[in-house]
């Protein structure tokens, strides 16, 4: 099966080589919608470029060593394999895409 067929159902957001181990990229999808990809030193993630608490942009967070995404506004953190609340202020969760790493490049599915 090729890659291409392989992925469909996806659409192409990043050269993966170009987003370092410890990176956090803002790309936008063709209809427009802003995301956030990271890179955590392996464990690639997508989500909504926007903090599920206050909207500030997660591509301007941190990515922390342990695999949490820290929201660079009111320090909300989030686990980048899940979505999962880390720590507040944050009431909901990160809804994390699927993501797809290929030779030629970094693949996402809406949820």
């Amino acid at each position: 099966m090729s890659t291409a067929s392989a992925l469909s159902d996806f659409e192409r957001v990043a050269d993966a080589e170009t987003i370092a181990p410890g990176e956090l990229r803002a790309v936008s999808i063709a209809d427009g919608t802003k995301l956030c990809v990271g890179n955590a030193n392996g464990l690639w993630f997508v989500a909504p470029d926007a903090c599920p608490h206050a909207a500030f942009p997660l591509s301007s967070g941190t990515l922390l060593d342990d695999g949490t995404l820290q929201c660079g506004w009111h320090g909300a953190r989030f686990d980048c394999r899940s979505g999962a609340i880390v720590e507040g202020p944050a009431a909901d969760p990160l809804v994390c895409w699927t993501v797809r790493v290929a030779t030629d490049g970094v693949w996402v599915r809406r949820p």
